[in-house]
């Protein structure tokens, strides 16, 4: 049986998310983060030689790194669903945004991190903060032209991001005012999928920004 090791307040809500979505048969372990560290513990450490979230166990494959897991899981158990196929007009757009999440948006997010981590005035470093200023203006700017990020369906390309717009912000806030294509495209995912259901299984009682 699949088996979804979810470290709490992580991206490993999306795997969850994941296999909510494609109504699979699968065992959830839930794994806390230490109270004074916010690090992920030992045992959760031990599941993989990479240490981090998410990581998934499905037989003998033990697997880390979010694209990772989400292609295993898609390419094995999706039927070709919540994915573009190679020779669709938007299959570039799929493959692009699927991977936006892991090449731009998080390195983004952890720059964000260490500077406030480490009180550093942004000025001083706006050639290391203008990546994840561009990441969310370019995201702002998709989302005014389509629906979703691949397009006009709602994709694994939109499950990817969706964490560093929701969770996310609760380590690195950000103010959704000036991105209206951002907060409706959230309240769309909400509406017509079951992220909301699913994130809540994941992390019960974590009040995730929305909007």
């Amino acid at each position: 049986m699949l088996t979804v090791h979810h470290l709490g307040v992580s991206q490993s809500d999306k795997v969850v998310w994941l296999c909510e979505e494609l109504g699979l048969d699968y065992e959830l372990k839930v794994y806390e983060r230490d109270p004074v560290t916010r690090l992920a513990p030992a045992a959760y450490k031990a599941l993989h030689p990479a240490g981090t979230a998410p990581t998934i166990q499905d037989g003998e494959v033990t697997l880390a790194e979010s694209a990772a897991v989400f292609e295993y899981i898609l390419g094995k158990y999706g039927n070709g669903r919540l994915t573009v196929a190679a020779d669709a007009p938007n299959y570039a757009d799929y493959l692009y945004w699927f991977h936006y999440a892991a090449g731009t948006v998080q390195p983004a997010m952890l720059v964000e991190i260490i500077v406030a981590m480490l009180g550093i005035d942004r000025t001083q470093v706006a050639a290391l903060t203008a990546r994840g200023d561009n990441a969310w203006t370019s995201l702002e700017a998709r989302l005014g032209q389509v629906p979703y990020l691949a397009g006009d369906a709602f994709t694994a390309a939109d499950m990817m991001n969706f964490f560093t717009l929701t969770t996310g912000r609760l380590f690195v806030p950000k103010d959704l005012a000036p991105f209206p294509n951002i907060r409706a495209y959230i309240q769309r995912v909400l509406d017509t999928t079951k992220a909301r259901a699913a994130l809540a299984k994941a992390d019960p009682g974590l009040d995730i920004p929305f909007a």
